[in-house]
């Protein structure tokens, strides 16, 4: 084998060449997958706010929160797929996952594609990046914890946040700049604000709002249980931090806010392949393949095994290519810890 790989401006060349075929998604496979997991969600729901045993209930949870946590994955490949080559997804998604579990498309489009661009990738200005790897391990934990609080923040963005910001203008700045974007930075605001008076970002967060509200008065009527209420809240909350779990482990967050080169981007970031199986629960739709999706962002998450397989048949054991790869969850957070020590 020849090692052709190395951390230059021929890396993603590379990567290019031996995938190019693989670049177009196949929207059977998408719109299969969205309809199964979406099916999948809600029956579980159903089973876990109505089981009668509290076992029953805790199995059904388990499945729901798996189920939920791949249907709101796919919120990733919405940033990175042009809609012409999924007809119709992009709306489909917001009606199936985004607006029912209050995590509309809007608060990941023009947001994840900032995290991509060279300029920013783990700066200040880097919306889903922190140096974690020099934090406190107090830092860590809070990052990891404060996930458990997605639902709280989630229903007083759409509750609450969304109809007093049409009414308060100052109140509708903050709503856009601070509480409209899946981000881990705190630091980071959003600043397009022209693309929160069109069309499709109103469309969401009205639909949002009154399906919130909706959920609410249902619930006070009685005509919704309040166990269902408190059931989804409970998945909700621990789907957010399986996600966060694994959002820790997506970079090794060394950068502490210097510019970096395509390349320190992608050794920056982290592939957890087979032969590893649970990553398909814990990092679902592709995302156990992040280092290569940031050398390769427009890969459809249904061929990224396939261009990983080719880029390790291509590189030698000692690639930098192979030196991005952890072998689970578990060992990959207890690497990190030790750095925060």
């Amino acid at each position: 084998m020849t090692d052709t790989l190395s951390p230059s401006p021929g890396l993603a060349r590379v990567a290019n060449d031996l995938t190019r075929d693989l670049m177009r998604p196949n929207p059977a496979i998408y719109w299969l997958d969205l309809i199964a997991t979406a099916a999948v969600t809600y029956a579980s729901l159903w089973v876990a706010a109505t089981a009668h045993s509290l076992a029953g209930a805790l199995i059904a949870g388990a499945v729901c929160v798996l189920a939920l946590y791949r249907g709101v994955s796919f919120i990733h490949e919405l940033t990175h797929q042009r809609r012409d080559e999924l007809p119709g997804f992009h709306f489909g998604w917001n009606l199936l996952i985004g607006i029912p579990f209050l995590t509309p498309s809007l608060l990941y489009e023009g947001v994840h594609m900032l995290h991509h661009a060279k300029d920013r990738y783990g700066t200040v200005r880097d919306p889903e990046y922190m140096p974690l790897a020099h934090l406190p391990l107090s830092s860590l934990l809070g990052f990891i914890f404060i996930a458990l609080l997605a639902p709280v923040g989630v229903i007083l963005r759409f509750a609450v946040l969304a109809p007093v910001g049409f009414l308060v203008p100052p109140a509708r700045r903050f709503a856009v700049a601070k509480a409209s974007a899946m981000t881990i930075n705190p630091q980071f605001s959003r600043d397009d604000f022209d693309r929160a008076a069109k069309a499709p970002w109103l469309a969401q967060e009205i639909a949002c709002w009154l399906w919130s509200w909706t959920v609410i008065g249902l619930t006070l009527a009685g005509l919704i249980p309040l166990r269902a209420v408190v059931t989804g809240v409970a998945i909700y909350s621990v789907f957010a931090f399986v996600n966060q779990l694994r959002t820790a482990v997506a970079h090794y967050w060394e950068n502490e806010g210097g510019r970096m080169s395509f390349e320190g981007q992608f050794l920056d970031s982290v592939n957890v392949p087979p032969p590893a199986v649970l990553p398909y629960l814990w990092a679902p739709v592709g995302l156990r393949y992040h280092a290569l999706h940031h050398l390769l962002p427009r890969m459809p998450y249904h061929n990224l095994g396939a261009a990983h397989a080719r880029m390790v048949a291509h590189v030698s054991p000692d690639s930098p290519y192979r030196q991005v790869e952890e072998r689970e969850l578990v060992p990959a957070l207890a690497k990190l810890a030790r750095k925060t020590l």
